[in-house]
């Protein structure tokens, strides 16, 4: 049986969510070519309305950005139409809408971009992993370093991501300072070796992130603008160090950025419950929790234990649209098949059982 502290509401930012569960962000590559959401994607997206908030996979907020093969922008006209559509299907079925706003950074290559560039990053240091392109999996080349400038200009294409966004019916947006992409590459020591403002030290490696976070909230509302962030996950070849000096960085970070009454803070957490509890002192609003590896018995215990507010959920989501009223009914899951989550039509997709055809 699930923890009853799930199934109470909440008021997050101007929304009120009828219980303590969400979608987490999950990257499906469904969309065209030209980044725009598939045909799909609101029946997807739509099935799972009854989660409540409903973030959505990374979405690139510029042609730099894209790092995978079909992955939805949020960009242009045509990106705005299309996810127009899944907020609409979202609505209609109760839910709300966030979508998670992605530039990748140096996690990339160019056979999978619109303008086929050299990736950009904040040094030019290659992440050296593997990477899945139209012809096959390929090394990650060396990025381009940003220019003073040009971090400017991202930080206005996130802006104007944002903007779309929301023009296109979505509640809100979360960006994406995790998982090894461009913002978490800034936080990162191995991947940035700055010697301006953005680099050197815990605040200047810091910089970069909260001012992408102060020009959206700008744009759109503090209510509306999300962040996730994932201390000491060593995803995309970073290292951010020993448990100290990632503490020391996550801690100014999240202090900065509370003055911004940002709608939520979304934690996607590695296990320094020591470290998160601190999140938890100095955040005035909601924190959003994945907790890596947590089953299904272990759903509702950082609510419990005053560590989250509101625990999204990722492969259970997936594989089962109705698992809001799975949990309830303490119904069993479908499980996912892992060989159809990139593969591209209904297949693996908008295709799991609910319970009355299970």
């Amino acid at each position: 049986m699930t923890s009853p502290s799930l199934w109470q509401p909440l008021a997050l930012g101007q929304l009120e969510l009828p219980h303590r569960l969400a979608l987490a962000p999950m990257t499906r590559n469904r969309a065209h070519p030209d980044g725009t959401p598939g045909e799909l994607a609101a029946e997807y997206y739509g099935q799972r309305a009854s989660l409540g908030l409903l973030i959505t996979e990374g979405t690139q907020p510029s042609e730099d950005g894209q790092g995978y093969v079909n992955t939805p922008g949020i960009y242009t006209p045509e990106h705005v139409d299309g996810w127009r559509r899944v907020a609409d299907a979202v609505h209609a079925g109760g839910g709300h809408l966030f979508v998670q706003l992605m530039h990748v950074g140096r996690i990339s290559h160019p056979d999978n971009t619109p303008h086929h560039r050299q990736p950009v990053a904040p040094s030019p240091i290659s992440a050296d992993q593997d990477i899945y392109t139209p012809t096959g999996p390929q090394k990650t080349p060396v990025p381009r370093e940003l220019s003073g400038e040009e971090i400017q200009d991202v930080i206005g294409e996130f802006r104007h991501a944002a903007a779309s966004a929301v023009a296109a019916g979505a509640d809100g947006v979360e960006i994406h300072a995790a998982n090894g992409y461009l913002l978490h590459q800034f936080l990162a020591p191995n991947a940035n070796q700055r010697t301006d403002p953005y680099g050197g030290s815990v605040e200047n490696r810091a910089r970069f992130v909260i001012e992408v976070a102060r020009a959206v909230a700008d744009e759109i509302g503090a209510d509306r603008t999300g962040i996730r962030i994932s201390p000491a996950f060593p995803l995309g070849g970073l290292d951010e160090g020993d448990a100290e000096a990632v503490r020391a960085q996550y801690r100014y970070l999240v202090g900065e950025l509370a003055p911004l009454n940002l709608g939520y803070l979304h934690v996607h957490h590695l296990g320094d419950d020591e470290l998160l509890r601190s999140f938890r002192d100095v955040w005035p609003t909601a924190v959003l929790v994945v907790r890596y590896g947590r089953e299904r018995d272990g759903i509702g215990a950082d609510i419990d234990a005053g560590l989250a507010d509101v625990e999204p959920l990722g492969r259970f989501a997936l594989a089962n649209p109705d698992v809001v009223e799975r949990l309830q009914q303490d119904a069993p899951f479908n499980e996912v098949d892992p060989a159809t989550l990139y593969t591209g039509g209904a297949t693996g997709y908008t295709d799991y059982p609910v319970l009355t055809h299970a």
